[in-house]
């Protein structure tokens, strides 16, 4: 008499017959569980009766991917049935099938053996494999055709916060996937993602409308759980970051995160149905640690766009695009933090970019300095008068950013890039201008800024013009958020912007001009940074240049640091010993500059924002 196979949970089945693959895994061969304690209670809510989907909202580095793959294998091996998995785009499921799902069918004996991957008899392609009682289609968010398919019991929604809000005209992916298992009182429906923004939530929407567990750990002194987020990580010490205990202020070190995660336990916070939501960030992570966490954070916290990914992708948090709504930047309390420099370029400065715009009767623009973890330093402030339609305008425009700007050591410096405005009435010369820069070996492009919501600071260049120039396109409301963002910051260090003393009342007043306000775009509401129609925003403008002119050298700042101090310290040494006990170390970081008359400036041509007439 043959024994029935034994009823395993999704667990068991992966724990005794699931062997991870090295294209997807920094660890391949046999799994187990017992690395990351917590996916057990996220698999096994599959086989719960009562739950018919489960919702995972999710960091990067805690195992979304294999999860899945062990949900997938487990249905393959054990419960037969009709699957759908869905990916964002229909190529992204592609690439999931070849990198993901084949080498699991390979590595894993219990599954090559029911599915036949070099051969299509049987109907096994790219999208759709078979198996003894069911099979497995890949289908595209984007794609209304891949999900008209036949009815399914199992659907797997991958990276939900990625899918269209359509597919075509036929309406929301997640519901269309979820009609396919009607017909099934047994049907299961997993959703997983990395959370992005409140306002374009999918994967938080999902997660509220479920139990809401969350996975509480005990604190290896006092023995409290507790659920562990980024506020109670304390990281005076950047090098040794410890967990503050929220119950009786017991201090954790990351070496107790193995005891807790193997001893942690998942519990509901929300009402209780048939829905199982599931959430967890990078603290849990075997794979990650609070240091490499840290020191993510600390690079990125002055900057909104990669901020944005770490609250996603290591938090596992939305981000709130209203951050910045209201009143914005003042600008008095930018303008009271201006300093003098002693010379052209502070110490600090390892790179010079341009931003230029180009007005119907004049061209103005803004030379940056740029240092370590996006210090930046304002180097000057020009207006060049005239119409830009004429030659002279454009050898003055050419004058000014052909010159030299000096360190105190001597050691002098041009613009490494620069950014122009071709959005107005002098295209063509924008253009024209572009290019013959180029014959000189100079890097000068022309861009102009796209009104697409949530774009790039600069996207991949266009050759689509009469000069076959290159054009970039910049993603103003993206800059312009990076821009307010460091402004809001008022220690010198990363993030911070340096102001010469010179610059009047106007320039700030400009610089901050603009505030979030909501519109209607597209029939959905967006924040987008606007003006009101009294105020000009042109120094705004030339700081957005500038921001898409540093992207657009592709240099390695550190570097390019290391460089200009080697540089540096070569001139101070071509200065001699009579001004050796004035002189001071060379460091990548900024001196405290004191108050005292500016030299003579080296040189030709420096128009002032002082002597603006507007």
């Amino acid at each position: 008499m043959v024994s029935p196979p034994p009823i395993l949970k999704v667990s068991e089945w992966a724990d005794e017959f699931r062997f991870l693959s090295s294209e997807s895994s920094a660890e391949p061969g046999k799994y187990y569980s017992s690395r990351a304690p917590y996916q057990p209670g996220i698999m096994d809510a599959v086989n719960d009766p009562e739950i018919e989907m489960i919702v995972l909202m999710a960091s990067a580095q805690v195992g979304k991917t294999e999860i899945l793959n062990n949900i997938i294998g487990y249905f393959i091996d054990q419960d037969p049935a009709p699957m759908l998995v869905i990916q964002p785009t229909l190529s992204m499921g592609k690439t999931w099938s070849e990198d993901r799902l084949s080498p699991m069918v390979r590595d894993t004996p219990r599954l090559s053996d029911k599915i036949k991957l070099n051969s299509r008899d049987g109907g096994n392609t790219i999208f759709h494999k078979k198996f003894p009682g069911g099979h497995i289609t890949i289908a595209g968010a984007n794609s209304p055709a891949s999900l008209a398919s036949r009815p399914v019991r199992i659907v797997i929604l991958d990276e939900v916060e990625r899918f269209p809000n359509s597919a075509g005209d036929e309406g929301d992916p997640t519901s269309l996937a979820e009609k396919r298992t009607t017909t099934f009182w047994n049907r299961k429906i997993v959703q997983v993602s990395t959370p992005t923004t409140k306002q374009n939530r999918k994967i938080g929407a999902a997660y509220d409308l479920s139990d809401m567990r969350k996975y509480f750990v005990p604190c290896p002194h006092c023995a409290e759980k507790q659920v562990l987020t980024w506020e109670r990580l304390d990281f005076k010490d950047p090098e040794n970051p410890v967990y503050i205990c929220e119950h009786n202020g017991c201090v954790i070190d990351h070496s107790d995160k193995t005891f807790m995660l193997k001893h942690g336990e998942w519990r509901a916070t929300g009402k209780a149905g048939s829905t199982a939501g599931f959430y967890l960030n990078e603290l849990y992570s075997p794979w990650s640690t609070w240091r490499r966490m840290v020191e993510t954070f600390l690079k990125v916290k002055h900057d909104p766009t990669k901020l944005k990914t770490f609250v996603n992708t290591a938090l596992g948090e939305e981000w709130d695009d209203d951050y910045l709504e209201g009143d914005g930047v003042k600008s008095e309390g930018v303008a009271a933090r201006a300093e003098e420099y002693k010379f052209d370029i502070p110490d600090g400065v390892a790179l010079l970019t341009a931003g230029v715009d180009i007005q119907d009767d004049r061209i103005e623009g803004e030379i940056l300095g740029h240092g370590l973890n996006d210090e930046t330093w304002s180097i000057d402030y020009f207006v060049i008068h005239g119409n830009p339609g004429s030659k002279e305008t454009w050898q003055a425009l050419d004058d000014t950013l052909e010159n030299k700007f000096y360190h105190e050591s001597g050691a002098a410096f041009t613009i490494a890039c620069a950014c122009i405005d071709s959005g107005g009435h002098f295209t063509d010369e924008v253009y024209q201008y572009a290019k013959f820069k180029k014959r000189q070996g100079r890097t000068f492009f022309p861009i102009k800024g796209s009104s697409s919501y949530n774009q790039p600071i600069v996207a991949k260049p266009s050759l689509n013009n009469a000069y076959r120039v290159k054009l970039f396109s910049v993603g103003t409301d993206t800059a312009k958020d990076t821009i307010y963002s460091r402004l809001l910051n008022t220690e010198p260090g990363p993030g911070f912007c340096h102001f010469p003393l010179k610059y009047d009342d106007e320039y700030y007043k400009q610089l901050t001009a603009e505030k979030k306000v909501t519109r209607y775009l597209g029939g959905k509401q967006r924040k987008r940074w606007e003006k009101p129609k009294a105020r000009r925003n042109e120094a705004l403008d030339c700081r957005v240049y500038n921001l898409a002119a540093f992207a657009i050298c592709g240099k390695h700042i550190d570097q390019v640091n290391a460089r200009v101090i080697a540089r540096i310290q070569e001139a101070w040494a071509k200065k001699g010993p009579t001004r050796s006990a004035e002189k001071k170390e060379i460091t990548s970081k900024k001196k405290k500059i004191t108050t005292q008359e500016a030299i003579k400036r080296v040189r030709m041509k420096k128009s002032k924002i002082g002597n603006q007439s507007k």
